[in-house]
C-alpha cells in the first residue's frame, strides 16, 4: 500500500495497524519525520551514542534547556526583530520561540557530532515539530500568525513522548520527493493520493514547521518570514501542472489501482477528474459530505462535499 503525499503520515500509520506493508512520501521534511516515527520505529531507538541516556532522558533534558535567543526568537516572536526590517512576527511566544532555539540547536549538535543516528534524529525532531504546533499562535497552517494570540500560545513548548506501533515482521519504506518523480521508485497493489487542492502551496503554509524539521536558518521573507519553498513547489497547486502530473504517476507507478481524495473546492471539478483519470481505466467517485473547516476566525463554515475517486487500471 502507498500514502504517496503522506503529510503527517497519519493514513500510513493507520495502515500500518491493519498489517499492511507500507510506502509513504513526501516532498516536505517534517513529513518524512512524522512517516520515519510511525511507520519504521517499532519501539524507541537506544540513542547509544548518547553516553547511556536513553529517550526518556533525552526528552527530560530538552524541555529543561535554558532558552536561548536565536533565529527563532528574531523571526517569530513578538520581541524579535526580524532581519528583513519587517515587524516582529507572533508565530510562537517570545519564551517558547527561545525555547524553540535552544532544542534545536542542541538537536543539531548531537545530529552533526553522529551522536544521534538519521532515525534517531527524526523521532527528536517529530516530538518537536508536534511540540510546537501545540502552542503555535495560528489559525490552521503557518501562511500566517494571528494577530491576537490565541489560549494554546500562552502554553510552555513541552517535548511529549511519542508512542510506537509494533509489527515487527513487517517493513516498511518512508521515500522523500515529488509523488511525480518517486513514483517511478514503487511497486504496489493500492496507492492512495492526496493531493494539494488549492494553488496556495503547502511548503509556504507550512515553512515554520519545514525549519524546524531542518534545523536550519534560512533567510526569512515578507511579512509572513517565508523561507525559500520552490524547491519543494508542487505541480497539484497548479490548474496548468496537475494533469500531467497525475499522468505522470499514474504511467510511471507499477500498481493497478488508486484511490485519490479530492475536494469540491479544488482547482479540478469532479467531472474534469473523471475525465482525466478514465484515460488510464475505469473510474467509480463516492461523494462524502463534510461540515466545512471553520478557522478560528469564523470564517467559512457550512457543508463541502468531498470525493474519493478509484481508478483501476486498464
Amino acid at each position: 500500500m502507498v500514502d504517496l503525499m503522506c503529510g503527517t503520515a497519519s493514513v500510513a500509520e493507520a495502515l500500518r495497524v491493519n498489517k499492511f506493508k507500507v510506502i509513504a512520501s513526501d516532498i516536505m521534511t517534517f513529513a518524512r519525520h512524522h512517516a520515519t516515527v510511525r511507520l519504521l520505529l517499532n519501539a524507541s531507538p537506544d540513542f547509544k551514542g548518547m553516553g547511556g541516556a536513553n529517550y526518556a532522558d533525552l526528552l527530560q533534558e530538552l524541555n529543561s534547556i535554558a532558552p536561548r535567543e536565536g533565529f527563532f526568537f528574531r523571526e517569530f516572536s513578538p520581541d524579535g526583530a526580524p532581519l528583513n526590517g519587517e515587524r516582529s512576527r507572533q508565530y510562537f511566544s517570545s519564551a517558547n520561540a527561545s525555547k524553540i532555539d535552544a532544542i534545536s540547536k542542541t538537536m543539531n549538535a548531537w545530529r552533526d557530532s553522529k551522536r544521534i543516528t538519521e532515525i534517531e534524529n527524526s523521532l527528536l525532531r517529530h516530538d518537536l515539530v508536534l511540540g510546537a504546533n501545540r502552542v503555535a499562535n495560528i489559525a490552521g497552517t503557518y501562511g500566517h500568525y494571528r494577530s491576537k494570540w490565541n489560549k494554546s500560545a500562552a502554553n510552555d513548548l513541552e517535548l511529549f513522548p511519542s508512542t510506537f506501533i509494533t509489527d515487527p515482521n513487517i517493513n516498511h519504506t518512508v521515500i522523500q520527493g515529488a509523488a511525480e518523480d518517486v513514483s517511478s521508485q514503487i511497486q504496489a497493489d493500492l496507492c492512495y493520493i492526496d493531493p494539494p487542492y488549492m494553488k496556495r502551496q503547502y511548503a509556504a503554509n507550512y515553512h515554520v514547521i519545514e525549519t524546524i524539521a531542518r534545523g536550519d536558518e534560512p533567510l526569512a521573507v515578507g511579512v509572513s518570514g517565508l523561507r525559500e519553498w520552490r524547491d519543494q513547489y508542487s505541480n497539484f497547486c497548479s490548474k496548468v501542472k496537475i494533469r500531467d502530473s497525475f499522468r505522470q504517476i499514474f504511467t510511471s507507478m507499477q500498481c493497478p489501482k488508486f484511490l485519490i481524495s479530492y475536494s469540491e473546492d479544488g482547482l479540478l471539478s469532479k467531472n474534469e477528474l473523471v475525465e482525466l483519470f478514465s484515460e488510464f481505466g475505469s473510474v467509480r467517485v463516492s461523494e462524502l459530505n463534510y461540515q466545512r473547516f471553520k478557522s478560528n476566525k469564523g470564517g467559512q463554515g457550512g457543508k463541502l462535499n468531498e470525493y474519493v475517486f478509484r481508478l483501476i487500471k486498464n
